[in-house]
Formats: structure tokens, sequence, C-alpha cells
């Protein structure tokens, strides 16, 4: 492949609900960009951005891919990212390094959740964005409908370029807004150009109005000549254009085919000619050396540097570091630097990658995508720069994962592969996270959704050959007293010989520190135990909170004090009274009004204004305490919730359900507070169960 300079790169993210139309696209613009001599098919596995066998056995995007598509004399470099909520944070990796979006919506289905939530990556990421809407040869497929939902959203500056022209309910052409001309596809797929339709005039007036507003706004000069009744030039019309959609102000909407290829052509030619090279992006880290901004901005003369905004780890191929030059012109056999390990690399080769096709280039300048291989300490969101100019760009923002399950080994032995699998899937995806839950004898695997963890060991399975099985989470349950206990508990055993003997009277008490296990004080008189038997005596405590004697749950909030007892000179010893210590803490424990203690997290739940009542409603339903309610931008609401933590087990899954998938929800542990009593007896007995059966 060629090396293309800075103005002649074009770097586009596509965004859109699941089953849209995206990976389709991309292979309409292979196609017509001579790439490929044959269009591959979701349906049949042999597209060239779903290539991962998940991907190719689920029919749906699971990894961002990278297609470079040659249009002419400019290079395109496509990021194909999944639509499926759950695979969220391939879409802000693959965000963070675009300097444009095309939201796909499908013209049968219409405006759907993936759309809104795409139109909110390109606000956060201040991207200039276009709408095409495909699926335009279906019989019932509705561009204008398309257009005026999306007006009703989002206003005039939704804008559309073209408009199509069907004949017998089929789509056999288009009318250019701009240039105010029509055109029809002949049998061989060339584009003809034709009389208007008498019932596209109105449309076309319609549509022009729009455009014609928004190129008078860009000057005062426009705006008397708009006024004044004159008529724009197609170039001026066209220069007005390319300023309001790089600054956002016109969003251009276009339509067309991907399965028949039609309107891609007039597409790959917009992006050209309206999305911005990198060059016209800002783009800023921080100099350690001088601790001063450093203004990389996609300049080719300033020191190199690049961020590495994607992992791909491939059990067969290696890893590869996909990476935007942020600065200067990366090279091969470059060494690089990495400030934030303090390391020196030696890059070797750089590549480009389409799907999963590798080719060595020579060179990447400023603003381009590439790949470098085998860079092993390195990871996503790192920057490579030089030690002359160590240059640290922000890390991308990528979404906490809340859903979480518990995981085994199917087979005993497995453990230690099966945690280095999850890490090299950790490094490919900063959305996936293993929790090691000591204090409940757990490991956990969180991600986005279910769907996203199901794929995640689905992918274990046939990349790493090892097998887990999910499970319900346990609930960091605890116990506690509620009440006073004084014990006496005497530990004696004669076996010949040395016996055994530890005699304790003990008091068992709330602490009122439930941060801490136990307090443990003596207030022994006369010798009646001797000093060095005290530590043995809060060592059997010590052991005894770990498994309480209600449920085998860690013990919170205990106060335990020593105060009388009796020894042998001969049989004491400091087992004995461990023994005798953990013993009379059982018995007291459980003379003192135990109670179990539940986890309890502050929700935010974010959801349109529509929804809140459902939400509100299913909240109260999992013994949530509703808070307050705050406003959010965007028609939006974010309710706030105190919510048990078992209560909130498949809560994704439900609020997707709830709100069709519009509806965001984080938390964070707020504090402990004592289960209520039907809660408590079922766990408990439940609990009980498990350990008598060895499954716990």
């Amino acid at each position: 492949m060629n090396v293309y300079t800075t103005d002649k790169i074009r770097n586009v993210v596509l965004l859109g609900h699941g089953g849209c139309g995206k990976t389709t696209l991309v292979e309409a613009m292979a196609y017509l960009s001579g790439i490929t001599t044959r269009m591959g098919k979701v349906t049949d596995g042999n597209t060239i951005s779903d290539y991962d066998k998940e991907e190719i056995k689920r029919l749906f995007s699971v990894n961002t891919s990278v297609v470079p598509i040659i249009w002419e004399d400019t290079k395109i470099n496509i990021l194909d990212t999944p639509g499926y909520f759950g695979f969220v944070g391939e879409v802000e990796e693959a965000a963070s390094v675009a300097d444009a979006a095309i939201i796909v919506v499908s013209g049968k289905a219409g405006i759907e959740v993936g759309t809104q939530k795409s139109w909110e990556i390109c606000e956060r990421y201040k991207l200039p964005r276009m709408f095409f809407v495909t699926d335009m040869d279906v019989d019932n497929a509705s561009f204008r409908q398309v257009v005026e939902d999306l007006q009703e959203m989002y206003g005039k500056r939704i804008a559309p370029f073209h408009f199509p022209i069907r004949e017998n309910e089929k789509f056999v052409g288009y009318v250019n807004v701009v240039a105010q001309t029509a055109n029809r596809w002949d049998d061989k797929g060339q584009v003809q150009e034709i009389e208007m339709p008498d019932y596209s005039k109105e449309y076309l007036e319609k549509y022009r109005e729009v455009l014609m507003e928004t190129v008078a706004e860009t000057s005062e000069e426009y705006m008397d000549r708009y006024f004044g009744g004159e008529e724009f030039s197609e170039f001026e019309i066209r220069t007005a254009l390319r300023t309001n959609v790089v600054d956002g102000s016109i969003v251009p909407t276009s339509m067309g085919s991907s399965v028949l290829v039609q309107g891609i052509y007039t597409l790959l030619d917009d992006i050209v000619k309206y999305l911005p090279s990198p060059e016209k992006r800002p783009c800023s880290g921080v100099n350690l050396k001088t601790n001063e901004v450093f203004a990389g901005d996609y300049d080719i003369s300033k020191p190199k540097s690049a961020y590495i905004f994607k992992t791909i780890v491939d059990p067969f191929i290696g890893k590869y570091s996909l990476i935007k030059v942020n600065s200067g012109v990366i090279k091969s056999d470059d060494v690089l630097h990495n400030p934030e390990k303090d390391m020196d690399d030696k890059i070797g080769k750089v590549y480009v990658i389409r799907g999963n096709k590798t080719e060595e280039v020579p060179e990447l300048h400023a603003g381009d995508i590439g790949a470098l291989a085998k860079l092993n300490k390195v990871g996503t969101r790192d920057t490579l720069s030089t030690k002359a100019n160590p240059i640290v760009y922000g890390k991308t923002q990528i979404s906490t994962p809340y859903t979480y399950m518990r995981y085994k080994a199917k087979n005993k032995g497995d453990e230690d592969k099966i945690s280095q699998a999850f890490q090299k899937l950790m490094q490919e995806d900063l959305t996936l996270k293993i929790v090691n839950d000591s204090a409940n004898s757990q490991t956990l695997v969180y991600g986005i959704g279910d769907q996203h963890i199901e794929v995640a060991v689905s992918k274990l399975l046939e990349k790493y050959k090892v097998d887990v099985e999910l499970s319900r989470p346990k609930v960091a349950f605890k116990e506690t007293i509620r009440k006073k206990a004084d014990i006496e508990y005497k530990y004696k055993k004669q076996t010949g010989g040395h016996g055994q003997y530890g005699h304790v009277k003990m008091t068992f008490e709330p602490s009122g520190d439930l941060e801490q296990p136990y307090v443990f004080e003596q207030s022994v008189v006369g010798g009646a135990v001797p000093k060095n038997y005290f530590p043995a005596v809060e060592k059997g405590i010590q052991e005894a909170v770990l498994a309480g004697p209600m449920a085998a749950y860690p013990v919170v909030g205990v106060k335990a004090v020593l105060y009388d007892g009796s020894y042998h000179p001969v049989d004491s010893s400091e087992m004995a009274f461990k023994t005798a210590a953990r013993q009379a803490f059982k018995k007291g424990f459980m003379e003192a009004s135990p109670v179990l203690l539940e986890p309890i997290v502050t929700m935010k739940v974010v959801v349109y204004d529509k929804h809140t009542g459902d939400v509100m409603g299913d909240l109260n339903k999992r013994r949530g305490r509703v808070l307050g309610m705050n406003p959010v931008e965007g028609g939006k609401t974010e309710v706030v919730a105190d919510v048990p933590v078992m209560e909130i087990y498949g809560y994704m899954t439900d609020l997707r359900s709830m709100t069709g998938g519009s509806g965001n929800f984080s938390y964070e542990f707020a504090r402990y507070e004592q289960a209520p009593s039907d809660i408590q007896e079922k766990e408990v007995a439940a609990r009980m169960n498990k350990l008598d059966k060895g499954e716990d």
C-alpha cells in the first residue's frame, strides 16, 4: 500500500444500532473501490471486517475492525464498530481516534436506540458526522420518515444531500439536492441524469431550503444575498457546507443500498469532500520533560508521537498494537519511548491492517492509522514518542463494567491456563475485568452485560481451549451481633501424658465499628489467665471471625473481652486457649442476637423521562429506596436509589428490556445494613444447605 500524506487521509468511524448494516456498507465500499472482486455477506461469514469466529458464529460484530478504503487519491480508514451495547468499549476506542463519523440507519427499521447512542458518542468526542440511510432497496424503507424523525430530534442541522427516486415502489435513482439534478441507475449500475420527476420537486424545494439557510449563516455577505433573493453557486454552496460539516452545524444525510452498491459512490465522494482530514482536528498532550502542553495536531513537522487505541492478541499471529500517529512520521525500525513505563522499544516493521490481514508499509504519516507488532510491554491507551520529547496523551475514557458473574474451571487443573487466557482477553478488551473475591471464595468476571461475558467465555474456549462454568455470584453478606453475651468455656482433653486445658470467661458485644471484624480486650486480674496466653485467645477470635457461626460469612463489629478463666500448670497451652476462645466465640455469638448484614449500593440509573415510572417501580420491587431524581440533558433523568446487592443481579438485562436498550446504570458500594428477617432466614438456610453438601 502507498504512503498517504495527512491531507489525503480520512479517519471515519461507522456507528449505529446493531443490525443496521454497517458491515454490509463496508463490503460495498470495498467492492466499489476495487479492494475486493465480490461482496461478502454477514450471513455467509465472509466479510472483511467480521472475521472473528465469534462474529461469524453470531452474525454480528464483536470487535472494531479497521478497513482502509482507497478512493481516488485519498485513504479512508473505516472503523467498523459493533452496534450491540455490550461491546461499547470497542466503540469508544474507535471514536477516540476517528476524525468524523457516519451514523448508519436502516431505512426499514428507522431511528433506533443505537442511533441515539451513536449521536451521543459523536457529541462526547465532538465528531463531525453524516447520516447514511441504508436498505433503500427494501419495499417499506422510508427515507422521508427517517429525515423527519431526525429533524424532530436534532433540528434543522439534519440536511439531506440526496433523496431517493422510486418507481413502482422500487428504488431506481436519487436526487442531488446541491446540484439539483435527478439521476437514475441503468442496467450496468451506471448513473444517468434524467428529468426531475414531478413528485420529487416538492421535496427538493423543502430540503434545499434547509441547505440554503445553513449556507447563508456562514457569513454576513451570504446572509444579505440570501435575503435579497440571490442564488448561491454550486461552488459557494459546497465550500460553505464543508465549513458547516466540520464545525457540526450541519449534518449531511444521504441514502442508498449497500446490497445493490447504490448510493455508495456518492457517499465515498462526500466523505472526501466534506469530512475533515486529521490536520483539521486538534490533538494535544503533555511533554513530561518540560511539563508543557504539546500540540501535536497531526503535524508532520513536529516530533513523532503515536497513541495506542486498541490491542489485538491472537494465540497464532501474536500481538498487534493499533496506533494513530499524532505527530511526525513513524518509520520501520524507529526506536520509540513509552514515557509512562520509562522504556524504549524498537518497533521493527510498520503495518496497516485491513480486517484480519496485515500489509507492511515503510512509514505512517501524522493522522494515519496503522499497527505495530510484538510490543509486549505496552498496552492500550499508552503513548509512544521519542526519549528527547516524551509525550503523553490523555487516555480514552472507557465504560466501567457493572455486570458480573462467578466462574469456575470446568476441568480441574485449568485454573492457571484460564487466568492467563483472561489476561490476554483483558489486553484486548478494557471493559472486561477479573476480580478475585477471596473473602467469599469466588472469582468474578465483570463485563458490560450478560452477552459481553458470554462472548468472552466463548472466546476462552475457541482461542485458548479452556472452559469455564458461569453461575450466580455469592453475595458478600456479613454477620454481626446486636446484644451482649457473657460466656464461659472450658476446653479440657486428657489423652495420657500431657492433656489440654484452656478455660476462658468472655463477653461479646457490638463494637459499633462495622469496618473492623473485631476488637479484643482483656481485663483479667490476679493472673487467672497468664499474660502469655492472651495472644492465643486473640488468635482464636481472629480465626473465628473468618466464618461466622450463622452461615459461615465473615464477622464484623464484635467486641470480645477476656475477663477471667483458669489454667493448668502442665496441661495448658496456647493451642488449648486458642480453641477455648474460638468455641466461646461461637457460643457467645449465637447468644448475642446474631444478624445477617447485606451490602447496599447507591445506584444511578439514567433513562429517558418516559421510562422513569417503570424504572422506579422496578427499583421498589428490588427493595430499593429512591433517594432523588436529577434532570440530565437530552430529555433524560437520573434516578438515584440505594439497592441491596442481591437484588441487582441481572439488572442490565431487565433495564434494557424496560427502556428498549436506552437505559444505563452505575453504582458504588455504600454500606452494610441489617437484612430483613425473611431474607435472613432464607439465606441462612440456603447457605448452610450448600455448606453441608460441600457446594459453596
